[in-house]
């Protein structure tokens, strides 16, 4: 008897967005799979942009303008030059030559920082800058990566693709919270197909977010996990679980997470990969899915290059809380159980800039 030859299919894109935007899954042990990206937040870009399109809130043609240390931006710069837009990036002082080039030859425009350590005044400094642009081109519409709620829209893709690949068992999804629309944007229409999903989120010391800016980390580079303004998209009562990782750790997950599987991925995937290991090791009754927002390139000099200093992740354990009062580095647990942060003063983007659609917007455009 002869053996029936299988035809491979392939799918030719129409757009270079369509092949970048589905992560990779990889299994990394019998209960965790890690969802590697190499540019997370193109689900965030496309389902923001499509739908502001259709609403008719943006017309082709017209300039897009945000902020971003990163990946965002050239997600934004795709889906722009997909779609016949503009874009314009103030950037982070941690966007490299190389990221900058592309978003050049893609037809954005280019604000960058200047160089700082400081997280805060880097954030705030892309914030001024944004709303200069904005008085002098009115025409121009903000993205509001951190406050429109648009940018949960793309997510809903995604969690067609995991309930598809990892059905049945309760879920555990560890991510970087940073401006909250990847990890909710998955989590919330899961949860409304009735699927019982833990959120894990992970945070660098110094960040506003869940309450740790009283911290600094100086080698901290992992700025786009964490936040030094208060973010609207992030819907603190969505978290069961947060982790606080210092620089050394999130080095010691992502070199463990080469070394050990081959996946080159970026600081908040090598802090995810470590949190999700002490996860799975005290629950391994659940399915874990780790989300690598985006490849190692930018952190090759700064943080692989340095893989002999770093620690061997099975030897690390964070120390569990059950206040932010005994948060301490270099990496601290505590349960958060879903319930909301304390509030917080707008910063100067939401002050002028009220969310008229806020949740509400979340609520349609992930059901």
């Amino acid at each position: 008897m002869t053996t029936p030859v299988t035809t491979p299919t392939a799918t030719v894109h129409e757009h270079i967005t369509d092949a970048v935007k589905a992560p990779d899954l990889v299994r990394l042990a019998p209960g965790t799979v890690l969802a590697r990206f190499e540019t997370l937040k193109v689900y965030a870009a496309l389902g923001a942009v499509r739908t502001l399109l259709r609403r008719g809130t943006v017309t082709p043609g017209q300039t897009l303008i945000d902020s971003s240390s990163g990946i965002y931006a050239l997600a934004l710069a795709m889906a722009c030059h997909r779609y016949g837009l503009r874009c314009h990036i103030v950037a982070s002082t941690t966007v490299d030559a190389t990221l900058r080039v592309q978003l050049e030859i893609l037809g954005a425009t280019v604000d960058q920082m200047p160089p700082s350590r400081d997280l805060r005044l880097d954030q705030e400094r892309r914030v001024r800058r944004v709303r200069q642009l904005l008085a002098h081109r009115p025409g121009m519409h903000w993205m509001r990566q951190y406050h429109d709620a648009v940018h949960y829209a793309g997510y809903r893709e995604f969690a067609d693709l995991v309930a598809a690949a990892l059905p049945g068992r309760e879920l555990t999804v560890v991510g970087a919270v940073g401006t909250g629309a990847s990890t909710g944007g998955l989590v919330v229409p899961l949860r409304r197909r009735g699927r019982r999903v833990r959120l894990v989120g992970l945070q660098p010391f110094g960040s506003v977010t869940f309450g740790s800016e009283h911290f600094t980390d100086p080698e901290a580079i992992i700025a786009g996990i964490g936040s030094a303004i208060p973010f609207g998209n992030v819907r603190h009562d969505l978290y069961d679980t947060l982790h606080w990782l210092d620089f050394r750790h999130a080095m010691a997950g992502a070199v463990g997470l080469l070394r050990d599987h081959a996946v080159f991925a970026g600081l908040s995937t090598g802090a995810a990969y470590l949190a999700a290991c002490w996860e799975a090791a005290r629950h391994p009754e659940q399915t874990y899915l780790v989300l690598g927002a985006d490849t190692g390139h930018r952190y090759a000099e700064a943080a692989f290059a340095r893989h002999r200093e770093a620690p061997e992740p099975r030897t690390l354990k964070p120390h569990q809380i059950t206040a932010l009062a005994d948060l301490a580095p270099p990496w601290s647990v505590m349960e958060w159980r879903r319930r909301p942060h304390e509030q917080r003063e707008p910063h100067e983007e939401t002050a002028d800039h009220k969310e008229t659609e806020g949740h509400e917007e979340t609520e349609e455009t992930v059901a």
